[in-house]
């Protein structure tokens, strides 16, 4: 990739700037900044820069443990679930870097999960389908930024105590949040947590065909397992008025999470050879902890400028001990031993942002956000019993220095009261350096300059008809490598084969770029009532797919870069009050959404060819009803599942998915409410199943299976 350099960036800023001092000059003097909304401001309908907000209330009406529970009722949003409990985010189907994941408008932690944030701790979320130069914008499918709660503007307790019970996973959660304010300060302390337990068999199945059509392996896979999980999320906030105006702002986040499992599975060879380690019991630990600490602050100036700006720390850590003990075929112990894993991450941050609204309807913005990271990572590996090849490092460490600065400028400019264009710019640049014993010393840096263009144009409102209004986009985003997929580090599986090869990076790999337009209709006639039709495409070039080789040892999967992508998207959106449409229905409120998506990567055959693991459409359905105390409503979220051929000679199936989920509420006085909420009353589970062809040894398939029962939650909610 091209480098791009920050003084392309400080050419159109001094323009911007030179621009904005001419305006203050013709008016005689500075512009006062005043922002005015009314009451009936709404982000999504008045926003230049498209965006869905979820609020406090909805994001705690069905009582979830956590937030991607949350993330799949939104609508265009998909939520998958991979082997274990790994859970990915994806917009337009696309989740693994594609779709960008923010805390308070920051990307999170090395080692931070989502599953360990709990709802109660979060203001909002907002769902940007296109990109803003005030984010980073590696966001080629879109972004998602979840706002913590901040301020405390009255006195606050609040306390949660709940149960979740299913088949498989069962144990009790807690949150509370209590604050104070006085004359110039407040306080906040947000606290939650769970215990879950559980126990379930997952299993599958392997079966190879050679080209002949003669099936020379079958295998069966039962994994009988079971375990539990502690998380506690800890998020104390100060903030303070100075006798200046000024305010100061201190605020953190604490996540720990411990995790025990214990698996036993075993493979039942049918037809064909057994595998390596056909009778595999492990014992796993996994610890993850994080810290982020950040202050802020901010002043508004007699001249009507903005200043806000804010440095922070971070550190993080992830431990895994896993322990194990395997038979082969004929029952002889085959390996007895362990691997630890450990992983050490700080870094330091400071970001700020200046804003001053100009004469002609401009609210101009310069920021900058600066980043450097430093991780330690050190592998270990013993075994009383196996035999390793020549050469093979059992302790391997390795460092990694990650160092991002970013720069952009915007400006919003509201035309006339039914036209209004957001410009931005933003320059990022990423330098990576990574040493060690097991790694050769590489050094990768790379940067892209990211022009985003919308625009929203309001039609005149028509009595008794509604408003309607478009917008358009032009943007370039990108998508930049992770950390472990440019190490050139082998991590292992225990039955090596093609459908379950080892993984190592490749320090060769270069950012995916992307151009995309978006465009969209939008329909509001009754208050709370919308209509929303919106398409998008996608060109992607330097396309990140996924390899599979044999290097005479071993099945080696690795990133590459491949060729172009095109993705496309169709999305239709209505939610109403069905008072809107009969003025004596019942208090219901009724939501709807479809998500169509579509990819293509031109070095792909054949077809069914599709991005990596996309989900090609997506749709949910909702209704919420409230009469006195009594508050209840339901939502499905279907997920088409199918087959993905994602390289020449790789396959990736996916079964479709419904979760139903239904809740009840009832508030027994102002201070106490008892939820009860139920989740995935189908029972669905998560299957999905990779495949290889090879000309020689014949096409190899694969299935996970895993068992996801209903889920019931009960909570008790008091103020005091």
């Amino acid at each position: 990739m091209r480098l791009l350099r920050p003084r392309y960036l400080a050419v159109l800023v001094a323009g911007l700037c030179a621009q904005a001092s001419a305006q203050e000059s013709a008016s005689g003097g500075p512009v006062q900044q005043v922002e005015v909304k009314g009451t009936g401001y709404n982000a999504r309908r008045d926003d230049t820069a498209a965006r869905i907000v979820v609020k406090r209330d909805e994001v705690v009406r069905y009582g979830d443990s956590n937030v991607a529970d949350v993330l799949k009722r939104i609508p265009g949003v998909t939520v998958t679930t991979g082997a274990g409990r790994s859970t990915q985010i994806r917009m337009r189907g696309l989740g693994g870097g594609y779709t960008q994941i923010l805390v308070n408008g920051e990307r999170t932690p090395a080692g931070f999960a989502l599953d360990t944030l709990s709802p109660d701790m979060i203001e909002r979320i907002e769902v940007l389908r296109v990109a803003t130069a005030e984010f980073s914008a590696e966001s080629v499918a879109g972004t998602i930024n979840i706002v913590l709660r901040k301020k405390s503007n009255q006195r606050q307790r609040e306390a949660k105590l709940g149960y979740l019970l299913s088949s498989d996973f069962r144990g009790p959660t807690f949150s509370t949040q209590v604050g104070d304010r006085g004359d110039k300060s407040s306080w906040a302390l947000s606290a939650s947590g769970n215990h879950d337990s559980f126990e379930r068999e997952w299993g599958g199945f392997e079966e190879n065909t050679r080209p002949d059509g003669v099936v020379d392996m079958v295998r069966t896979v039962h994994a009988p397992e079971k375990g539990h999980m502690n998380r506690l999320n800890l998020s104390p906030r100060l903030n303070w008025t100075l006798d200046n105006g000024d305010t100061l702002a201190w605020e953190t986040i604490a996540n720990s999470s411990s995790f025990r499992n214990w698996a036993h599975p075993i493979v039942i060879t049918l037809v064909g050879r057994p595998p390596q380690t056909p009778d595999l019991q492990t014992f796993g630990e996994f610890d993850d902890r994080m810290l982020k600490s950040d202050l802020s602050w901010t002043r508004n100036t007699a001249s009507g400028l903005k200043l806000d700006a804010k440095l922070g720390a971070e550190w993080s850590s992830r431990k895994m001990f896993v322990r194990r003990s395997g038979l082969d075929a004929f029952g002889r112990p085959e390996t007895e031993g362990s691997t630890l894993s450990d992983t050490h991450s700080r870094g330091l941050n400071s970001t700020g942002k200046a804003t001053r609204t100009m004469e002609g309807g401009h609210v101009l913005a310069l920021g900058w956000d600066l980043r450097a990271n430093e991780s330690t990572d050190i592998r270990v590996e013993r075994d009383a019993v196996r035999v390793f090849p020549p050469g093979q490092l059992l302790d391997e460490d390795f460092r990694a220095n990650v160092g991002r600065a970013a720069f952009y400028v915007q400006d919003e400019w509201t035309v006339n009261p039914r036209w209004s264009v957001y410009l931005g710019t933003r320059w990022e640049g990423v330098r990576t350096r990574v040493s060690g014993n097991a790694v050769e010393a590489t050094r990768v840096q790379s940067s892209v300059l990211s022009p985003i263009l919308q625009t929203l144009y309001k039609f005149p409102a028509k009595e008794g008809k509604g408003a309607d209004q478009l917008r358009f986009a032009l943007s370039r985003t990108y998508k930049a490598p992770e950390l472990d997929s440019i190490v050139p580090r082998r991590s292992a599986w225990e039955n090596n084969s093609a459908t379950e090869a080892d993984f190592q990076g490749n320090p060769n790999l270069k950012p995916e770029l992307a151009w995309g337009i978006d465009a969209s209709w939008e329909h509001y006639w009754a208050a709370g009532a919308m209509l929303s039709v919106s398409g998008a495409v996608r060109r992607i070039d330097d396309y990140i797919s996924n390899r599979i080789y044999f290097d005479g040892l071993r099945w080696i999967f690795t990133p590459v870069n491949d060729d172009r992508a095109v993705m496309r998207s169709l999305e239709v959106e209505a939610k109403f009050p069905l008072k809107s449409l009969f003025a004596n229905a019942p208090a219901i409120d009724l939501r709807a959404s479809v998500s169509r998506n579509w990819s293509r990567v031109a070095s792909v055959p054949g077809p069914h060819n599709r991005m990596e693991q996309q989900t090609p459409l997506t749709a949910n359905l909702g209704l919420d009803y409230k009469s006195g105390a009594l508050a209840a409503g339901a939502s499905a979220a279907h997920r088409r599942g199918g087959y993905v051929q994602v390289a020449a000679n790789r396959g990736f199936y996916r079964i479709g998915r419904t979760d139903l989920d239904a809740y009840a509420a009832w508030t027994f006085n102002p201070k106490t409410v008892l939820r009860v909420a139920l989740s995935n009353l189908l029972a669905e589970e998560n299957s999905f199943e990779p495949s290889y062809f090879d000309p020689v040894g014949g096409l190899e398939k694969r299935r996970w299976n895993y068992p996801n029962g209903a889920k019931l939650r009960t909570t008790l909610e008091t103020k005091f």
